[in-house]
Parts: structure tokens; C-alpha cells; sequence
């Protein structure tokens, strides 16, 4: 039976809102929400991968795994491995990456990931969704991920291209790309030893590292795009939707 790992890196020194893996939704944590709805996914055993003990600490209080990483990582992709190879969990065949600022992720987009991976053999996925607003194709803090063929439920086409401008061409499949990543962990050992590039670097996108080097990238559909946390306005928009659904 194929074994999936979840790892969920987090740290509080984000640039535009420290602090935010802690601040509360509904009484937990932002990270606790988000180890709470990769649990709900039932894929495989979840871990939360930071430098800071007071993620830990918060973390193992509310009834999850969390284990500590150094804090000179470039990416949290390097914070993931260390946190893989440090946990030495035998037999996993799939690394999943799932960002700890996104609570709202739906957990069906994790499963249908995994289940692209797991049925395809595929060597590195991610998830994008269809763009609603033109606006997000302007906006370079929306990042947009160009396919080979146009997403639908029932395919998994693979990446040509990530960028954070408009590019958009009549006919070009474009999406809004959800920063989640699962990779085969011979893919992820083989990733995390590459050289950053300088695609890489100018646009702030470790997967183009990924497609710099030809390793492929398969897409999956995702339902919705989660909101993701970066600043006091993206927390109290997502906080707000959260309560209110209880």
C-alpha cells in the first residue's frame, strides 16, 4: 500500500505579518487549523515542521505531531526534508507539502492530489484552480501556473510555466496556482540537492528550480482557491469565513 507523509512547515518571522502561524480562528491556531484539515484528509500521518517552539509547543497542545528544524533553511521545501529525514519514518513513498498559512484549505483537494500521485506514478503534483477575477491576473502576489492542457477534474496536465505577471494569451491554459506540493521522495532528495536557479531567485518561485532541472510537474484541479494569510487583511478576511460557518 502506497504511504503518504503530510508535512506542514511554519515559522513565525514572516515578513508581512509576524507571528501568524499563532494568531487565533475560532480558538486555534492558524497552523493548528491547518494540522487539523490534513488530519480530516486521512491520507497518511501529519507533522508540522518549524524553528520556533512556540509553534511546537502550540502544536503538541492541541493534540498534534510537530518536530523542530533548523532556522537557516532558504525555502520550506529544504525545512520539510530536514524534518523527513529527521523523523526517519520508514516506507514513504509521497511527501506531501501543504502550506501552514491556508486553514481554509479543502480537504478534498489534498486527497484528489494524492490520489492523482498515487494513481499516476507521478514524480512531483501541485493544485491550481480557474481563475474568476481578472484582477488576479494582474495582482504578482497571485501566482499563476501556465498547463499543457486545460484542468479538469479527470486530468492531471503538466506545468510549463509558473510566473507571478500577466501573461496570459487567448488560448493559454492559466490558473491560479495553490502553493501545495506532493513529491515521489526520491524526487524531493533529488529537488532539495539541486542548485537554486536564476529563474528561480529573480521571480521568488522555488518550482521553477523544478522545471529549470526537467523535472516534471502534474496539475491538478482544485475545487476552490484558499486564502492564504500574508497580512492583517487577508487574517481578518479568512477569520470572518471561518467563524461564521461554524
Amino acid at each position: 500500500m502506497t504511504k503518504t507523509l503530510i508535512l506542514i512547515p511554519s515559522r513565525m518571522a514572516a515578513t508581512r505579518l509576524p507571528g501568524k502561524p499563532l494568531l487565533k480562528i475560532n480558538n486555534l491556531s492558524i497552523i493548528s487549523n491547518v494540522f487539523k484539515r490534513a488530519e480530516e484528509a486521512n491520507i497518511g500521518k501529519v507533522v508540522v515542521a518549524t524553528e520556533d517552539q512556540e509553534i511546537l509547543e502550540d502544536v503538541l497542545k492541541n493534540g498534534g505531531n510537530a518536530v523542530l528544524t533548523q532556522s537557516d533553511h532558504k525555502t520550506g521545501t529544504d525545512r520539510i526534508f530536514e524534518a523527513y529525514k529527521k523523523l526517519d519514518i520508514t516506507n514513504v513513498d509521497y511527501i506531501l507539502n501543504l502550506q501552514g498559512d491556508e486553514p481554509d484549505i479543502n480537504k478534498d483537494d489534498i486527497i484528489n492530489l494524492n490520489n492523482f500521485m498515487v494513481n499516476q506514478d507521478a514524480e512531483m503534483g501541485t493544485l491550481a484552480a480557474e481563475i474568476q477575477d481578472d484582477k488576479m491576473l494582474n495582482n504578482r502576489n497571485v501566482v499563476k501556473v501556465i498547463t499543457d492542457e486545460k484542468l479538469a477534474e479527470s486530468n492531471f496536465p503538466s506545468a510549463l510555466n509558473f510566473t507571478r505577471d500577466n501573461s496570459s494569451i487567448d488560448g493559454q491554459n492559466i490558473y491560479h496556482h495553490i502553493g501545495i506540493y506532493s513529491y515521489k521522495t526520491t524526487v524531493l532528495e533529488k529537488f532539495v540537492s539541486l542548485d537554486q536557479t536564476n529563474n528561480e531567485k529573480i521571480n521568488k518561485l522555488e518550482q521553477l528550480r523544478a522545471l529549470d532541472n526537467k523535472l516534471k510537474i502534474n496539475v491538478a484541479l482544485a475545487k476552490s482557491s484558499p486564502i492564504g494569510v500574508d497580512t492583517e487583511e487577508d487574517y481578518l478576511a479568512i477569520k470572518k469565513i471561518m467563524e461564521y460557518k461554524i
